[in-house]
Parts: C-alpha cells; structure tokens; sequence
C-alpha cells in the first residue's frame, strides 16, 4: 500500500490557511473572492509543478489532471471545494481540496502507475455564504441529472443573478467575469470525459471522536426536508391592549416549536436531528404585539418512511389555531436520501483496512457537493475525524495526522478504483 507525507499535508494546510486569516484562528473566504483567488492559484502553482495540466470551466471550476497510461481512459476526479462560511475554520471543503492535491503529489514523487488520468478539482461555491444558494456550481454543472424537483433551483441563468448577500447588488455573474477563473463550458465535469468521483471532508460531527476513529467510509447522504411555518396575528399596542384579547404570533410560534419538540420526540427515532434555526418577526418592534412571525424546520433521516411521519406532525400545525393565531405550513426544500456507489464505498473500506486506518461507516447529514454528482456518475466520500464535533467555526479542527490518513485511504482507493 502506497503512504501520503505527512510533511507534505502538514505544509499544505498551514500554507492555505493564511487565504482568508481574520487573525484568530479561522478564515473568511467567500467564493470568488480575493482571498480565494489566491488559494486557486496557490493550488494551480503546486499542481504545474509536478507535471498536471490546468483547466478551468465557465463557473470557475478548476481541474488539475496528471496523465494516465491509458490516453482513452476517462479520469478519475477528486476534490472539493474552496470557499468557507464567514469566520469558518481551515479544513471544511478545503481538505477534500489539499488531499487531492496530496495524492497526485504522492502518484508524481513515487511514480505510481496508473491507467487513467487523475484530476483534482476545485469547486466554486460550495457554502453559497455570499452568493446562495449553497452547492451552486455543483447544481449548475449536474443540473441536467437531478431530479425533478431539485433541477429548478440551479438554472445557470439564474445562478448567475444570485446577488451578494453584504452589498445586495453584485451579482454571481459579475464576480465570475471578474475573478479571472471563467473558462470554457467544455471543460466540466461530465460523464463523458471521467469515470468517477471522490470528495474527502472533515466528519462536521462527533460520531467518529466518540468512537474513537480517524476514517469514516460514507455510505449515503441523509435525506432532509426544510418547511416554514408562518403564523399570522394582530399587531396592537405592547402597553395599551389587554392580553386576553391579543393575538401574539411570536407567542403562538413559540408555543408550536415547543409542540413539534414534544411530539416529534414521541416517535423515538434516536438518530433523527431537526432544528429550528432561523425565525423572522414582524414589526420587530419593541413596543409591538407581533402581527407575523415565521420560522424553518429542518429535518434529516435516511429513511422515507420516517421523514414522512415528521412532515405529518409538521403539516399539522396548519390544522390548528395558536392563541388565536392562524398557521401556514410551506414547503422550502426537501432532497431524498443520497446512496454512494456501492463499489466506490468497497475501495474506501478495504484502502483503511489495509493501510490500517481506523474506520467505521458513517452516513452524511451535511449536504455535499458530491451528492449532486452522484447523479451523474460513481460518487462516494471519506471523513476525516472532527475535534469535538465542530465546524462552520474557528475552532474547526482535524490533527494533520489525522488528514494524511484520510489522503492515504484517499490514494489507495483511488489506485484500486483506477485498477478495475
């Protein structure tokens, strides 16, 4: 079994950790932004220099391709993305990023032989943190494999109207024509120039710390659904109007969000996680009874079958009135659950087996780039372990050997992959 330097991932991390560096730990670095552009092009250096040819597609996309043995054979693709959340931390996206780079590194020092072409890629805006929505450019590149109800959210055209969500005017498109990073439409990623695809990523949860391993071998992406509940009141006078007589919608919504807890959790599924993490209230004035208040839920499983049962105690909130408050219940965003493919997941498994990485398998409740390619051709992912669970912080952190041996499964399942 072939190893990745620990030396090399060491640097590489530390290096592109200084794109983006607010001072305490973190970074911010928006897709297309300054600092981005100089983590691409930290990327494009390293990557020209050990032999790999450079293309870029129209949405910014980057491909760093060595050359295999076979000229015909289509490639074999890894990466992720370089985009972070505001004041994330250094290794979510990135990673699948610099362990790409990190096996190509590897086939080109030990002269490792192989059939296909190997690429590593950069996807755009992954996080949708400026420019939403989130997994953009996945959606744009994929858009003609997804399903029905997920294609229309990623229409290029309209992708490329997204506005910056700090100064409200400009535009994805904008940003892209500036970036310098626009290429040609024939350079995606499509099925008819590559084989298959692998994205490394920090875990983003506790499951593998608390089990005490390095490596998760990801079977799926868990299927979720994301409603908003809005409840319609009275506005009236916070100190004139007597409290019998009010219809205080962020009363009746608290009251809903308590009720969704209770009988949500009366289905007894320990390993469903739902959130209510955004609400919204009208006038938002301190001396206002609120007239309108909303708010998401989003709800995540593998199984159909209890999604379901979920979005029937969510829908039933529009069957009841909240302290005199009505509620209606509507659908944001839903996505089924997403399946590797199950040979791809095999060569992750038996790659820690045999490079003896401690593993276990894990689904996936973050949504992934990757999932969107899975529509279009072989997919699977590899976790690295998370400290203490955290990310989207600055505090996200995965131990630089704990990174070598997720690029290490990566390399030995990428050459088993190339093999068949």
């Amino acid at each position: 079994m072939y190893q990745c330097s620990l030396e090399r991932m060491t640097d590489k991390i530390t290096t592109f950790s200084q794109f983006g560096d607010a001072g305490h730990g973190g970074i911010t670095r928006y897709t297309l932004s300054p600092e981005d552009v100089l983590a691409r092009n930290e990327f494009i250096k390293r990557m020209e220099a050990i032999g790999a040819i450079i293309e870029i597609d129209d949405v910014a996309n980057v491909y760093a391709t060595l050359a295999g043995s076979d000229a015909n054979a289509k490639r074999i693709v890894m990466g992720s993305h370089s985009d972070s959340v505001k004041n994330g931390g250094n290794y979510d996206g990135i990673l699948g990023v610099l362990s790409a780079m990190e096996v190509l590194e590897a086939v080109a020092e030990q002269n490792i032989p192989h059939k296909h072409p190997l690429t590593a890629m950069i996807w755009t805006n992954e996080e949708g943190s400026l420019y939403p929505p989130a997994m953009m450019v996945s959606g744009v590149v994929c858009y003609d494999y997804l399903p029905q109800d997920v294609k229309g959210k990623f229409k290029l055209e309209d992708m490329l109207q997204s506005k910056s969500v700090l100064d409200k005017q400009t535009t994805f498109g904008q940003a892209l024509d500036a970036s310098g990073f626009k290429g040609e439409v024939a350079k995606r990623l499509s099925p008819d120039n590559y084989q298959c695809m692998f994205e490394i990523h920090i875990e983003q949860g506790p499951i593998l710390e608390d089990a005490g391993k390095d490596i998760g071998v990801v079977d799926c992406v868990l299927g979720m659904f994301n409603y908003r509940l809005r409840f319609y009141g009275q506005t009236v006078h916070a100190g004139t109007f007597p409290m019998p007589k009010r219809r205080d919608a962020l009363y009746a919504a608290s009251q809903a969000i308590c009720y969704l807890h209770d009988e949500i959790d009366k289905l007894g599924y320990a390993d469903l996680v739902y959130t209510t993490g955004e609400i919204e209230c009208h006038p938002n004035v301190h001396t206002c009874v609120p007239d309108e208040v909303d708010f998401c839920i989003d709800v995540r499983h593998e199984s159909a079958e209890v999604l379901a049962k979920v979005l029937a105690v969510v829908k039933s909130c529009a069957d009841k009135t909240w302290v005199g408050c009505d509620c209606q219940v509507d659908k944001m965003w839903n996505r089924d659950t997403v399946y590797w493919d199950e040979s791809l997941v095999g060569f992750v498994k038996s790659a820690a087996e045999e490079t003896g990485v401690s593993h276990q398998m894990v689904h996936s409740g973050a949504g992934h780039d990757a999932q969107f390619v899975a529509y279009m051709m072989p997919t699977t992912m590899i976790f690295v372990q998370s400290k203490d669970g955290l990310s989207h912080c600055e505090l996200e952190y995965s131990s630089p050997e704990q990174c070598t041996a997720g690029a290490t499964v990566l390399l030995n399942a990428v050459l088993k992959a190339d093999a068949q």
